[in-house]
């Protein structure tokens, strides 16, 4: 089948990114219609505001001469995201949305929903590369500061099959310039940062909403002693310096303080001024592991801890369900994701649910 006779959806957001993507497929001969998801119901704010964005995918379709679907998927997110963002919060944990947005929503509602109208593949505006050597493989893009491998990790093999990433071969600029060329004026169009359902707003303020903020004792993780309170465990990340709420202490000296531990069954954030115990190196325990292609013939592998993290050596076992970090990484938050990498290609990876302190 020709790309002529291929139908692709693309899932159109109103940016510069998806916008783009679908140029280049219309440009390479594909079957081309955009398919626009809302995925947050609670409001409409200026932070997440759907409205403006369905209006800008409809602006970009119609230069683009395409049809553009709405399609709703509220509800499967709160379902399938929101709930286990919050769960996890509450456990202590460092959770990343994202992941599990494109597992459920992009990857999975937005496929079937693609399919069901009889498309052939699917299309997004992600920084991703695919490969195939003897199966389908995810790739590390040419823009490897924008490269979002890290949040793909857990999406199906099959539904890999059947994506195009049209962004695949090039850097943020081309794409801006492209942009420009289209004079749509989204080349500066504000991207989206962060998770969308919080935008700009202040993260403590909007866990409150969904958490009622339990006070709790700040204690110093070397000699044991309380020095301040808290206002909720869910608000604090492992090493996080900024918004601690740690004043004028006796006998301290000036230097920063950093979140080392939550204790959950006591409600009490550890801190210190030295941060050598977040520095980790050892076994990681993982749930929710995804190997893309099942079969890990290198055993030699690197992880990513964060978006835009370093990679570092480690070592898979059998099991796939610890890993061996050879090499430190500061600051692994239970909940995060362990990303992995044999040289460009992302072989999947897993939720942390092992705290990774170093022992002294």
């Amino acid at each position: 089948m020709s790309n002529l006779n291929k139908k692709v959806a693309v899932g159109m957001s109103g940016g510069v990114d998806s916008s783009v993507a679908a140029y280049l497929l219309l440009e390479s001969g594909y079957d081309v219609e955009g398919i626009f998801m809302k995925n947050w119901e609670e409001d409409d704010s200026e932070e997440c505001n759907s409205k403006k964005d369905y209006e800008d995918a409809q602006k970009v379709c119609n230069h683009l001469k395409i049809k553009l679907h709405q399609v709703n998927f509220s509800d499967r997110y709160w379902e399938n995201v929101f709930e286990g963002f919050i769960n996890d919060l509450k456990k202590g944990f460092t959770p990343n949305p994202d992941v599990f947005c494109n597992k459920e929503i992009k990857f999975k509602q937005f496929y079937n929903y693609a399919i069901s109208l009889g498309f052939d593949l699917i299309a997004t505006g992600h920084y991703a590369r695919k490969k195939r050597r003897q199966e389908i493989q995810l790739h590390i893009p040419k823009d490897k500061i924008k490269d979002q491998t890290y949040f793909l990790y857990a999406i199906n093999k099959d539904v890999l099959e059947k994506t195009l990433f049209p962004l695949e071969n090039l850097e943020k600029f081309e794409v801006k310039s492209i942009a420009s060329d289209m004079n749509l004026g989204l080349e500066n169009r504000k991207e989206s940062m962060g998770i969308c359902f919080i935008g700009k707003r202040n993260f403590s303020s909007f866990v409150d909403k969904y958490i009622k903020p339990i006070d709790g004792p700040i204690v110093d993780y070397e000699s044991n002693k309380q020095i301040s309170h808290h206002t909720g465990l869910s608000k604090y990340t492992i090493g996080q310096r900024k918004g601690i709420n740690i004043g004028g202490i006796k006998n301290s000296n000036e230097s920063a303080w950093y979140v080392i531990d939550k204790d959950i069954s006591t409600n009490t954030l550890l801190v210190s001024q030295d941060q050598s115990p977040l520095f980790y190196t050892g076994e990681i325990k993982l749930e929710n592991v995804n190997i893309i292609n099942k079969q890990i013939s290198n055993k030699n592998l690197k992880a990513r801890f964060r978006h835009g993290g370093s990679l570092k050596d480690c070592i898979i076992n059998e099991d796939k369900h610890i890993i061996t970090l050879n090499q430190e990484e500061r600051g692994i938050a239970q909940g995060q994701a362990a990303v992995l990498y044999s040289g460009t290609e992302c072989i999947g990876g897993g939720t942390v649910i092992s705290k990774c302190l170093r022992k002294n």
